[in-house]
């Protein structure tokens, strides 16, 4: 197995979003503001939390969009919203050629779009599908969606824009964003989509980010009390925010020492570690033996997390050792195995070659 991960942001590069992010609250908030917990409502004049617009409008200065909006349900209403704000009823939207994430294909169900499938690891191919077939639309996941992915999103979207100019598309950035450089938008991108929760915030607040226009349309939309993101929550939006970027860039660097430990030999037993985007940039560690079931049961015991939270939640600080993804199940059989994932969260390498060569002995 060849995998292709996403390119990390450094600790150092990390440092400097979290900087830029803080830069971003001082020109909107008042000092005084974020050391409240922000009001509540449908404010006259906003039909919001005032909090929440100011929150809004430091997310759009952080990416260089043109808007943000929090809303409810999570990235995958960020995605369902998003699609149906930028996309006609009954639209053919372009997917990559791989299992679409189970949350969005219900999605696609419910607004009746059709796809069209083309390799995006082949910019070619990619090319000849689109000056061969009318698109509405495309959605693009910057994360892999099988385990030989390698498709440069940027590459991909102005590739899109090229030959398919002014068709919207729409990015799912979950387990992508503050991980690396720069989000759907950023890369030319209309509409990002992400869950807040990924980035340490609060349960169930999606974010898009991208064209005025698009979101214009979701705020006329979504204009009752009960769908408004409270003040609270969109603070608390941006407090995950600030520390979310450079401690995922931990996580990332203990994930490559770990998988360069064990490719080394110091747990016997293991036929090879790999490093992946499933969905969550974890380790994929294939055991010389079909002992993954069980593996699973002893780290539990040791101390790992059985099973995610909110992929790299608040809540995840031990590590998780896991079964591997669907979309790495669908796309090769029998998998689960011999292989498990293992995601450090806030752990460093040492714990977890520790837990796993024990789980190993038992």
């Amino acid at each position: 197995m060849k995998t292709y991960p996403l390119k990390s942001i450094t600790v150092e590069e990390a440092t400097e979003k979290q900087f830029g992010l803080v830069d971003a609250i001082t020109q909107v908030f008042e000092g005084k503001d974020i050391l409240t917990r922000g009001d509540l409502g449908v404010v006259p004049g906003y039909n919001q939390p005032i909090t929440t617009h100011k929150v809004e409008k430091v997310l759009a200065r952080f990416f260089d969009a043109e808007a943000a909006m929090l809303i409810r349900g999570a990235g995958t209403m960020a995605i369902r919203l998003a699609l149906h704000a930028a996309l006609p009823r009954n639209a053919t939207l372009l997917v990559h050629e791989a299992p679409v994430y189970p949350t969005t294909q219900v999605t696609l169900d419910m607004l009746g779009i059709k796809t069209v499938v083309a390799n995006f690891n082949d910019v070619k191919e990619l090319q000849k599908v689109l000056e061969n077939e009318t698109i509405d639309g495309a959605l693009v996941q910057l994360t892999r969606q099988k385990p030989d992915d390698s498709y440069d999103s940027q590459a991909v979207i102005e590739c899109i824009k090229t030959f398919a100019p002014n068709r919207p598309i729409i990015t799912d950035d979950n387990y992508a964003i503050m991980k690396i450089s720069k989000i759907g938008c950023e890369q030319g991108a209309n509409l990002s989509c992400f869950s807040t929760f990924k980035v340490l915030g609060p349960e169930g607040v999606g974010c898009i980010v991208g064209d005025q226009k698009y979101i214009d349309i979701l705020r006329k939309e979504n204009y009752s009390g009960g769908l408004q993101v409270q003040g609270f929550e969109a603070l608390d939006v941006l407090r995950g925010m600030v520390y979310a970027p450079v401690a995922l860039a931990l996580s990332a660097k203990v994930t490559d020492e770990v998988c360069t430990r064990l490719n080394e030999g110091e747990i016997p037993g293991i036929k090879k570690a790999f490093i992946a985007n499933a969905q969550s940039k974890v380790i994929l560690v294939t055991f010389n033996k079909p002992i993954a079931q069980k593996v699973l049961e002893q780290a539990e015991k040791l101390g790992s997390a059985p099973n995610p939270v909110g992929a790299e939640s608040k809540y995840e600080i031990v590590p998780m050792f896991y079964r591997v993804s669907g979309t790495f199940r669908a796309a090769i059989p029998n998998v689960e195995t011999n292989t498990i994932r293992i995601n450090p969260m806030r752990a460093g390498a040492d714990t977890i070659i520790r837990i796993l060569k024990q789980a190993m002995e038992v």
